[in-house]
């Protein structure tokens, strides 16, 4: 800390600790919850007494990390960047993160305007892997859809695969969707997907315990699953190998006596091999959103009786729906064909077409774009009423 800065502001000592210390430090988080952050600030600022519970060793690059912290330029970066600091004891904060003990996050980088405690209180998590299937994603996607649909908050990490599906299946329903990063959430990882988490902070939530410029380590990914699995209800897994961090989180929520729920797949994938792990422990096996709300939801929200398969095609923007209308029935098609059908440009048109890709409406073939078979089910009924 400089000289202006207030030593005694538990808020700026809280922005301090979070670039001294790693996310999800207990000893730390003993430290703050035995002399409070501000104390604890001080120590690591001024070099000493040594606190207990690390080496010396330890304490050395800790102070050393300490000596060129500045928190108040990080709460500086911070408001011009659109973000807010969240800490203990703010009205904002969603106490059941709390369950969390000393590991606890010292804070939250939160970007959007919407209230994250309220949020919080009616959300799922929906994980799985990053190179999934396109059945993953389908079923990523419309599971977040359903959920939005019926007022659910969609929390996941803003990674590749099932992640993202999950995100874009919650706005693409005008839903909300809360990305949960490894970094500074000024700074979205991965590069691929700024645009997607730049969307999610205009229309939802994006949270992170890192401040403003920090990047993603492979232990930061893995500690930031046990804030995914704190702030929500229920964790669903969709697609998870055996090694895959998702089932980190799902772990994790089992130990916090949350929801751990997960989507089935083919017996020969190894893909889903992970989460028929779980479902033969005490994870619940769900196929809909329903189901989940059965779970996590309140008394009396009974998933309906089957009837037969939803499809989440009506959820689709109105730009999405014209060129899923637009590709032939029988054939694959080149872009510049399915644009000139859908009355686009040909690069809105690949967009589209990649967002209906993840939503397992199509497939690419070559140079060209073909229906999935699920899309001819589903779409060309629709051909004969229009």
């Amino acid at each position: 800390m400089t000289a202006h800065e207030d030593p005694g502001d538990e808020a700026l000592a809280r922005v301090f600790l979070a670039r001294v210390v790693e996310p999800g430090d207990e000893v730390a988080g003993r430290w703050i919850r035995e002399l409070g952050a501000v104390e604890v600030a001080r120590r690591l600022r001024d070099g000493g007494p040594q606190l207990v519970g690390v080496t010396d060793k330890r304490w050395a690059g800790l102070c050393a990390r300490a000596e060129s912290v500045e928190p108040g330029r990080d709460m500086e970066v911070a408001e011009e960047a659109g973000m807010r600091f969240v800490c203990p004891g703010d009205t904002e904060w969603p106490a059941q993160l709390d369950d969390l003990g000393d590991a606890r996050p010292i804070g939250l980088w939160v970007r959007g305007r919407p209230s994250l405690r309220v949020w919080a209180l009616k959300s799922v998590a929906v994980v799985g892997a990053r190179a999934c299937t396109e059945y993953g994603a389908h079923m990523a996607a419309t599971l977040a859809a359903d959920l939005a649909e019926d007022g659910w908050i969609v929390v996941s990490g803003g990674a590749y695969g099932v992640d993202g599906a999950a995100h874009r299946g919650a706005l693409g329903a005008g839903g909300a969707t809360v990305a949960v990063l490894a970094c500074g959430v000024d700074r979205p990882y991965p590069r691929g997907h700024a645009q997607l988490i730049g969307r999610i902070a205009e229309q939802g939530l994006v949270v992170g315990e890192l401040p403003p410029g920090e990047h993603p380590t492979p232990s930061r990914f893995i500690l930031r699953n046990r804030v995914i699995a704190a702030l929500t209800r229920g964790t669903v897994v969709v697609e998870a190998a055996y090694r895959s961090g998702s089932l980190v989180t799902a772990r994790a929520a089992q130990r916090l006596g949350r929801h751990t729920i997960g989507v089935p797949g083919p017996a020969t994938s190894g893909l889903s091999a992970g989460v028929h792990e779980l479902l033969r422990g005490d994870a619940v096996l769900v196929t809909d959103a329903a189901e989940v709300i059965e779970l996590v939801g309140d008394m009396g929200e009974l998933a309906p009786d089957r009837r037969g398969p939803v499809l989440p095609r009506d959820l689709l923007e109105p730009a999405a729906r014209r060129t899923l209308a637009a590709l032939p029935g029988n054939r694959a098609a080149a872009v510049r064909e399915i644009a000139r059908g859908a009355q686009t440009t040909e690069d809105d048109a690949v967009a589209r077409l990649y967002e209906l890709r993840a939503l397992g409406y199509v497939e690419r073939h070559g140079d060209g774009w073909k229906l999935t078979r699920q899309a001819m089910i589903s779409v060309r009924p629709d051909r004969g009423r229009r």
